[in-house]
């Protein structure tokens, strides 16, 4: 590998960590793609200030993700709450109806989401001190503090599949399916930017379906490319500006680094991500 200032790479290494830049470099390796038998011999001309941009062009692109998908989950967590308190409402607590949630929910959701550290939440903990007599906190408050995670298990473990049509339609989506699908991406991609975690060579775990997002070319529905057009879809149904805002950082960003031949060529095979691909 080619170091072209030692004492710059001294402060990243201990800045960033030898073991992530790994991560970073190793597109930059003869057995690229392959994980297996792995030497770690680096292809000739592999230049440390590369693999470094590669890094920090994940860095950014977390950082928008972020900041735009925080939008969508609590615009998701309102509607489903707003929609379902107001079909039942005489019925707060519905969220542990057995005639309105799935039986599989409710038996998990003192553990999995109402267990004693969800209960230390202060708000929650004010709601029981005030009302003993409740085992739950009304809806407004419990779905305020779940996971999105959790939300969307709310929203699969609903009975009445008229209210999920509903919930889908007004994201533009005609399928319930569909729209499950395109919130675990959102939810996987938000889960990867809050741990960190490498993004340019993100894989969902599912492959994207095919719906009213505008995702070109097979391949794509199994890539950074085709998730992040899964992510501008939905926030377009929440607002048309956060749309262009996230469209245009986006661009600019793939633009700037892809001034880098080396880079341009990893994030075009493996992300899918090209000058113009973003629209």
């Amino acid at each position: 590998m080619e170091i072209s200032d030692i004492e710059k790479a001294k402060e990243v290494l201990l800045d960033v960590g030898y073991y992530r830049l790994g991560f970073y470099w190793f597109p930059f390796e003869q057995s690229f793609p392959s994980k297996r038998n792995r030497t770690h011999e680096l292809r000739s001309g592999t230049n440390f200030d590369d693999a470094i941009k590669l890094y920090y062009f994940d860095y950014k692109l977390r950082n928008i993700l972020s900041y735009y998908i925080q939008r969508i989950e609590i615009n998701f967590r309102n509607y489903l709450t707003y929609t379902l308190s107001n079909h039942y409402e005489d019925n707060p607590q519905w969220f542990v109806d057995n005639s309105c949630v799935e039986e599989s929910f409710i038996s998990n959701f003192d553990t999995s989401v109402y267990n004693s550290g969800f209960k230390m939440n202060t708000v929650i903990k004010e709601h029981h001190r005030n009302h003993r007599e409740y085992s739950y906190a009304p809806a407004l408050k419990t779905c305020e503090y779940m996971t999105f995670g959790s939300v969307l298990n709310l929203y699969k473990a609903l009975k009445n599949r008229r209210i999920k049509i509903d919930i889908a339609n007004h994201y533009g989506i005609r399928y319930i399916e569909v729209l499950e699908n395109y919130m675990e991406i959102v939810r996987e991609l938000r889960n990867y930017c809050a741990h960190g975690n490498v993004l340019y060579d993100f894989v969902p775990f599912k492959y994207i379906r095919r719906g009213p997002a505008n995702i070109r070319g097979a391949i794509n529905f199994r890539n950074l490319y085709g998730s992040i057009s899964v992510v501008l879809y939905l926030l377009k149904q929440v607002s048309e500006n956060r749309y262009n805002d996230m469209k245009e950082e986006v661009s600019t960003l793939i633009e700037q680094y892809s001034a880098n031949t080396k880079v341009r060529e990893i994030l075009n095979t493996i992300s899918g991500l090209t000058p113009g691909s973003i629209s």
